[in-house]
C-alpha cells in the first residue's frame, strides 16, 4: 500500500517495471517519480497535504510501444486503484453517450472492490468456521441438549472401548464431530446437501428520456436503492459441498464486513492513491487547434472542457459517496499523427506538465521482449504447452530473426509496435500448438530454430498484405 513506511523508491520502482517492459527509461523515470511524490505528500505536514497537487503526465508515441502497460503495471505496484478510459468514447454534455464523470464513478467500484477483497481475506478464518457449521447442520442437524434418551450401540462411530454415549445430545455431538473432521479432510465434497442462498429481487429499472438522460453509473445507484429497500429473498439450492463452500464463504464474508467503513476507506484510496489513465487523448483534439465554427471539432472541444474540470479538481457524486479528484494521478496518451498535444484546449495543456515521448521499437528492443520480460510471449507459449507435458524451447539465433522479421513488417507496413510479435508469433507456432497432442504426444521436445523461423514465415516476409498481417 502507499501509506506503507517502505513504500519503494524510484529506483525500485523503476527495476520493477523493468521486470515487465523494455526501454522507455525516461516515461519510467517520469512516473516512477510521480508514484514516489504520492507517498511524499501523504507523509508531508498535515498543511501542506491539501497544497501539493500531482503533476500529471501526457505520454505521446504510436501505439504498442508500452503506454498503457507502464500506466497499469504503475498501479499494481502501488496497489492502487486504477481505470482505464478512451477519450474517444466520451461525448460532451447533452449528447448521447458516456459523461466523463463515469471514469470517476469506475476509479472509485474498482477502489471498493479492491477494499472489499482486502476486508474478505480477513475475515475469511472466521467466515470459514460459520460455513463449516451450515454444512454440518445440513449434514447432521444438531438436537436439543434436554433429550436423556439412551442411545443405541448400533450407530457405532465411536471407536473400540469407547464409552457409550449417555443421551441422544451426546451421541449427536459426537456423529458431528466425526463429521466434520470428513468435511475438513475435503471426504464428503461430492456429497449434495441442500442450502439456502439469497436471491436479488432488485426489479429491471428502464428509463425513457431524451438526451442527458440517466446514465449506467446513476442508474446502477438507483438499483442498489431500490434493493436495499425490497427484503432478500432466500431461496434453496442443492449442490455438493464443495461448491456449498464457496458459495456460502462470500455470503458470510460480506455479513461480517462493515460496508460503511469499506466505502469510506474505498473513498479514501481513490482519492489519495488512484490513478486514472486517458488513453487516446489526441482523437479529442482539434485538427487546427481551433474550434473551427463547426462540424466534430466542436464536440471534441466540448469533450476537453468536460475533462477540465476532473482534471482540474472537483466533487463528483457516486453511489458511495462524493469524491473529489484533486489528488487522483492523470496519466494521458496518444499516439498525435495527426493532431499535435498544442491543438488541445491552453487549459487542458496546462493541467499535464510532463509530456514523455516514447521511442519507437527497434529490432534489439523486439529480441530483448521476447527473451527478457516475465511474462514474455515464449515464456507463455512453453507455459501452454508445458501443460500438455511437451517442451518448447526457443534458440537465440531464432528469436532474432523473429524480431527481424516484426520489425520488418512494422517498417513496411503498418508500425503497431510490440503488439506485430503476437502476429508473428501465432503463424510460426500454430502447426505446433495444432498438433499437439494428437500427433505431438506427451513428453516431446520442440526446439525452435532459425531454419524453422524461415521456413514457417516465408510467406509473411515475401508478401506483407495490410489484410492478413495487421492487427
Amino acid at each position: 500500500m502507499i501509506e506503507s513506511a517502505s513504500f519503494l523508491t524510484p529506483a525500485q520502482i523503476v527495476a520493477e517495471l523493468d521486470k515487465y517492459i523494455i526501454g522507455q527509461h525516461d516515461a519510467k523515470r517520469h512516473v516512477a517519480i510521480a508514484l514516489r511524490n504520492r507517498w511524499r505528500r501523504l507523509h508531508a505536514p498535515a498543511d501542506m497535504q491539501r497544497e501539493i497537487v500531482p503533476n500529471n503526465i501526457l505520454m505521446i508515441g504510436s501505439t504498442g510501444v508500452g503506454k498503457t502497460e507502464i500506466a497499469r503495471r504503475l498501479a499494481s505496484i502501488a496497489d492502487a486503484p486504477f481505470t482505464k478510459v478512451e477519450a474517444s468514447k466520451f461525448t460532451e454534455v447533452g449528447y448521447v453517450g458516456r459523461d466523463v464523470e463515469s471514469m470517476v464513478r469506475d476509479l472509485v467500484e474498482q477502489s471498493v472492490n479492491m477494499v472489499r477483497m482486502r476486508r474478505k481475506e480477513e475475515v475469511k478464518v472466521q467466515a470459514a468456521q460459520v460455513v463449516e457449521d451450515i454444512i454440518l447442520d445440513a449434514l447432521i442437524p444438531p438436537i436439543s441438549s434436554g433429550s436423556t434418551t439412551v442411545a443405541k450401540p448400533s450407530v457405532g462411530f465411536g471407536g473400540e472401548g469407547s464409552a457409550m454415549p449417555d443421551s441422544d445430545h451426546e451421541l449427536n455431538e459426537r456423529t458431528r464431530e466425526k463429521f466434520r473432521q470428513k468435511i475438513r479432510a475435503g471426504e464428503l465434497d461430492d456429497r449434495k446437501i441442500d442450502i439456502k442462498v439469497q436471491q436479488s429481487n432488485a426489479p429491471g429499472i428502464g428509463v425513457v428520456g431524451g438526451p442527458g438522460g440517466m446514465d449506467e453509473a446513476s442508474m446502477a445507484g438507483l438499483q442498489d436503492m431500490l434493493s436495499s429497500m425490497i427484503p432478500k429473498k432466500t431461496r434453496k439450492r442443492k449442490v455438493t459441498i464443495a461448491e456449498a463452500r464457496k458459495i456460502l464463504l462470500d455470503e458470510e464474508a460480506a455479513k461480517l464486513i462493515d460496508m460503511d467503513e469499506v466505502k469510506d476507506e474505498a473513498i479514501r484510496n481513490a482519492e489519495n492513491a488512484g490513478i486514472i489513465f486517458i488513453d487516446e487523448i489526441d482523437k479529442v483534439a482539434s485538427r487546427n487547434g481551433k474550434s473551427g465554427g463547426g462540424g466534430p471539432d466542436v464536440s471534441r472541444e466540448g469533450v476537453q472542457r468536460d475533462l477540465l474540470p476532473i482534471v482540474e479538481g472537483s466533487a463528483v457524486s457516486t453511489k458511495y459517496g462524493v469524491i473529489n479528484t484533486d489528488h487522483i494521478l492523470f496519466i494521458a496518451a496518444g499516439a498525435f499523427h495527426v493532431a499535435k498535444p498544442s491543438d488541445l484546449i491552453p487549459e487542458l495543456q496546462g493541467r499535464f506538465p510532463i509530456r514523455v515521448e516514447l521511442q519507437s521499437l527497434t529490432k534489439a528492443d523486439f529480441y530483448r521482449i521476447l527473451k527478457e520480460p516475465k511474462n514474455a510471449l515464449t515464456k507463455q507459449y512453453e507455459a501452454l504447452l508445458m501443460a500438455e507435458e511437451v517442451e518448447l524451447s526457443f534458440d537465440d539465433a531464432a528469436l532474432e530473426r523473429v524480431a527481424e522479421i516484426a520489425f520488418e513488417v512494422n517498417e513496411e507496413v503498418e508500425n503497431i509496435g510490440a503488439r506485430r510479435l503476437h502476429t508473428v508469433m501465432s503463424r510460426l507456432l500454430n502447426d505446433i500448438l495444432f498438433d499437439v497432442p494428437d500427433r505431438i504426444g506427451a513428453n516431446a521436445h520442440i526446439l525452435i530454430t532459425r531454419e524453422l523461423v524461415e521456413e514457417r514465415l516465408r510467406d509473411m516476409v515475401r508478401n506483407r498484405d495490410l489484410s492478413q498481417y495487421i492487427l
